[in-house]
């Protein structure tokens, strides 16, 4: 640096520390000239060399199901298959709000079994099958029956709207004071003509035709 200051011109009331701060900062600030470094052929090489992206190496070679430990078994052919489905699972849970409710009629191990069945490689070109068109799944289902889903789960959230609001309604229309002596006269109606008796004639009736009938 002192050679190059000394071929600098001379700053006119400036004092000799500043001039040597400012023509050093004015070397370090000059612009860079890419096209200095970037012509011929060498530079080419070596943005290539320095650009290059290394090669993937081979994977591996699945060792032998039979004969490779528990982990190694796990880790090639286990997980690569069973790991989207648990991604795929969450995906539903998330839809069927799982992680807002207590209760749902989502069945995770249902899914998860539909799921892997359906992406099976043996079966490639076959269409969907439902989870309870599962051949497996309808022996084990013949000997071991499911009870009912409630109907407060198989219920969407609109229909479920549509049944509590139409409760509601009729609630607020029961309680009016003209409907409530309505329904007094009805029940005072019944009772006076015996309706329950007169059915019960009725039928008593009817089955003893259909013995004769025989």
């Amino acid at each position: 640096f002192s050679e190059y200051e000394a071929e600098q011109p001379p700053f006119p009331d400036t004092p000799e520390s500043k001039h040597r701060s400012v023509s050093l900062e004015a070397g370090i600030l000059q612009p860079f000239h890419m096209e200095r470094f970037n012509s011929g052929p060498a530079a080419d090489t070596v943005a290539q060399q320095s650009l290059a992206v290394p090669q993937a190496a081979p994977l591996p070679e699945p060792p032998d199901p039979k004969t490779c430990s528990a982990g190694e078994y796990l880790e090639h052919f286990i997980f690569p298959v069973l790991l989207p489905g648990m991604a795929e699972l969450l995906h539903r849970a998330k839809k069927e709000k799982c992680l807002e409710r207590k209760r749902t009629k989502f069945i995770a191990c249902d899914f998860l079994t539909e799921w892997l069945y359906n992406k099976n490689p043996k079966r490639k070109d076959e269409s969907f099958t439902e989870f309870f068109a599962i051949p497996f799944v309808k022996e084990w289902l013949k000997d071991h029956p499911r009870p009912p889903i409630p109907l407060s789960l198989r219920l969407s959230e609109e229909a479920a709207s549509v049944v509590i609001q139409s409760f509601w309604r009729g609630y607020r229309v029961r309680c009016d004071s003209e409907i409530q002596e309505l329904r007094r006269w009805q029940k005072q109606l019944r009772e006076a003509k015996n309706i329950t008796k007169i059915v019960e004639d009725f039928w008593a009736k009817q089955e003893a035709k259909g013995k004769c009938m025989k």
